[in-house]
């Protein structure tokens, strides 16, 4: 375990940088919202439709071939997105006077194509250390160890969330644009050999763990062993699992509470994205204080990782979802309401803004994991995976919406009306997951019956608190 976590350092850093320098440094070459919305929604769109074919495929193949196979992957294309960003930086390119002959150049068209490749694979590799190898390194019979491995992995992206853009914002701050994206350049080169030789790393020390095949029957063994036939399982799996998927994944008994955490997907806007980052970007805020605000976001949830449990004590699982909903509507509905009214002057109401919308980020992380809890509590092992990468594609479904009226919607004045239907999100989500519990059902006695909603006693908090297991990132 202890050799995975560097590991997983290396793989985090340059995808949290890259994430946040990208948007940056697309919004300095065209004032609308628009550019970064078709590349945030191409890339959702390609998540949404191959995501589980990749899983498919990672299935199909030996652990470690497969995870060096997506870092090498991610890090061509960063390095793609960053070559042609450099290109249009230089001037080489012809300016765009509109957004449509924008789309028509094709270092724009090779900046989506590689964004989208770069958030599948980080997807991929994302899933392969939160739902397969800290499982098998810390022991799927080993509660605690795992419940503490997850919530090193979350904290350790968090502070990748934090370091990594605030030190690429404070660095566009004071040099050139082109400049840091070179240097963003010969860190991906120098990290890359880095994270290989770490991956190498864990897989001798885990003693052949990592090497074992995840499925072994006598069945099996009477297969062909090819890649051809190792691939078209994997892609007749992918196709299966999909539709499986979503079958199980409406007929779980706890689909009101996971239908409110997709919900707070719809949230793009006032969220630390790339429509926030270019938002802020347009209206002249320094770069280093959009770093800060994106790296508080992240503090944020670096903070819920220790609330969640003194929330679940006090509240029990149940009632520990509904006040965190409740907490992020309501701080969102206000900080609408003063971007909107604008009540003390244009760079006060921002500031208050900014902050209303970092704090929101605690009720947020808070129900992740309350949501995390909820999952593991009702759906069976053996469907685990499978009805969780649902719940991401339908998650990735729900930001698509919301890029598309972002697409539709892209001057920067009608970003107040954008926030206002994130706003909206949150509070339906917010009233399905009140109703699903003011209303229980026998599935929730069953699942929960030392939940202090329906037993509200010391034992019943205090085995609440012993089931809290923190939520992998996807």
């Amino acid at each position: 375990m202890p050799a995975m976590y560097p590991t997983f350092v290396a793989s985090c850093f340059m995808e949290r940088v890259w994430r946040f320098a990208l948007p940056l440094v697309v919004a300095q070459l065209h004032k609308s919202l628009l550019p970064v919305a078709v590349v945030s929604f191409v890339g959702q769109l390609v998540i949404f439709a191959a995501g589980p074919w990749v899983g498919a495929l990672m299935d199909s193949m030996p652990r470690v071939v497969a995870f060096k196979g997506l870092c090498v992957v991610q890090t061509l294309s960063m390095l793609t997105s960053a070559g042609v960003t450099i290109y249009a930086l230089s001037g080489s390119a012809p300016i765009a006077s509109t957004a449509t002959v924008l789309f028509l150049q094709p270092w724009f068209l090779i900046l989506v194509a590689a964004s989208a490749v770069e958030r599948l694979t980080g997807l991929a590799s994302g899933v392969a250390f939160e739902r397969d190898w800290v499982v098998l390194l810390a022991g799927a019979n080993r509660p605690i160890a795992l419940a503490n491995a997850n919530a090193i992995l979350r904290r350790v992206e968090l502070v990748c969330e934090i370091a990594g853009p605030f030190v690429f914002g404070l660095l566009l701050s004071k040099y050139d644009p082109k400049l840091c994206v070179k240097l963003a350049v010969g860190v991906m080169i120098i990290t890359l050999p880095i994270l290989l030789n770490l991956v190498e790393r864990t897989d001798k020390l885990s003693k052949g763990t990592l090497q074992r095949p995840k499925h072994v029957s006598s069945g099996d063994q009477m297969k062909g062993s090819g890649a051809d036939a190792q691939h078209d399982e994997a892609v007749e799996g992918g196709l299966q699992a999909v539709i499986r998927g979503w079958k199980q994944y409406l007929a779980q008994p706890v689909l009101p509470a996971s239908l409110a955490y997709v919900l707070l997907y719809f949230n793009a806007v006032l969220a630390p994205g790339g429509l926030m980052t270019t938002y802020l970007t347009q209206q002249g805020v320094n770069p280093s204080l959009v770093g800060l605000f994106r790296g508080l976001c992240a503090l944020m949830g670096f903070g819920a990782t220790f609330l969640s449990a003194t929330m679940i004590s006090k509240l029990g699982v149940l009632k520990a979802g509904a006040a965190s909903l409740i907490f992020q509507a309501l701080v969102l509905a206000v900080a609408v309401a003063v971007y909107l009214s604008n009540p003390i002057g244009h760079q006060g109401s921002l500031i208050l803004f900014l902050f209303l919308t970092v704090v929101s980020r605690l009720g947020y992380w808070a129900y992740d994991m309350v949501d995390a809890q909820i999952f593991q509590t009702a759906i069976p092992a053996k469907e685990a995976n499978l009805v969780g990468t649902t719940e991401v594609s339908l998650a990735s479904l729900a930001e698509l919406v919301m890029l598309g009226v972002a697409i539709v919607a892209n001057d920067v004045k009608y970003f107040g009306g954008l926030a206002a239907l994130s706003m909206a999100s949150v509070v339906g989500a917010a009233w399905i997951y009140w109703h699903w519990l003011a209303n229980p059902t026998d599935d929730q006695r069953r699942l929960f019956p030392h939940d202090p909603h329906f037993d509200d006693s010391e034992k019943a908090r205090q085995f609440g608190l012993q089931t809290l297991v923190p939520s992998p990132v996807v």
